[in-house]
């Protein structure tokens, strides 16, 4: 298995103290992982339910408690866990309205996630929850990180702005600009091989080739 592949198939784990000034941290350290798996369109709803996850455990265990935050793949879904060593204080779905200040964030959960639930293991609990993968990740995992890292990067100018800061309710738009930006990279880099008296037919079967082959590579 290549060293890639093997990475992504691997949970990524990390251990942090819970204090209310950490969820910021976290929800970002937690976004830049998904992006390398290439789960963005992800991204938003895991950021806010894994913060909403530890900021439970920050209220309902105490400040400063030894915690871990957790992502995994597992066949159609991406699964974020947080653990704490209480057993005692369960996660609970509440009735609370959106106006509440308190009280809303297993709503959120529940709302943003699959599903989600509590596993007690001795003297600790895991507090998870679950979202659905794209099937076509299923293609995109095999395909090389470093050239999917500098794509991300060229549309990120592209774009204008970062496509990650988009909301949730515009995961839609944003793989149309998304799409747009990637169509004005590729005529940009065509006119650029027409200005060295390069020939773009042949540039673009070259990349074809390349592709095709690369993908070939990382096929099971």
């Amino acid at each position: 298995m290549n060293d890639s592949l093997w990475r992504l198939t691997q949970p990524w784990r990390l251990p942090f103290l819970a204090t209310a000034d950490q969820v910021g941290a976290l929800r970002r350290a937690l976004r830049i992982h998904l992006e390398y798996w290439g789960l963005r369109e992800l991204a938003d709803a895991a950021e806010v339910c894994a913060g909403e996850l530890v900021t439970n455990v920050v209220k309902h265990v105490g400040p400063e408690t030894p915690s871990t935050l957790v992502a995994s793949l597992g066949g159609s879904h991406l699964r974020i866990e947080v653990h704490d060593p209480d057993a005692r204080a369960l996660p609970t779905l509440t009735c609370a309205s959106i106006e509440a200040e308190d009280g809303r964030g297993m709503t959120l959960v529940d709302a943003m996630s699959d599903r989600w639930g509590v596993e007690l293991a001795g003297d600790r609990k895991v507090t998870w929850c679950e979202f659905r993968i794209d099937v076509t990740w299923t293609e995109r995992q095999h395909l090389p990180m470093p050239r999917l890292a500098r794509a991300a990067d060229v549309l990120t100018l592209y774009g204008g702005t970062e496509p990650s800061r988009q909301s949730v309710g515009h995961s839609r738009l944003s793989a149309a600009v998304a799409e747009e930006a990637a169509i004005n990279a590729i005529t940009d880099l065509l006119y650029w091989f027409r200005a060295q008296g390069l020939d773009v037919d042949d540039a673009l079967d070259r990349a074809q080739s390349h592709f095709e082959a690369e993908c070939e590579a990382r096929l099971p």
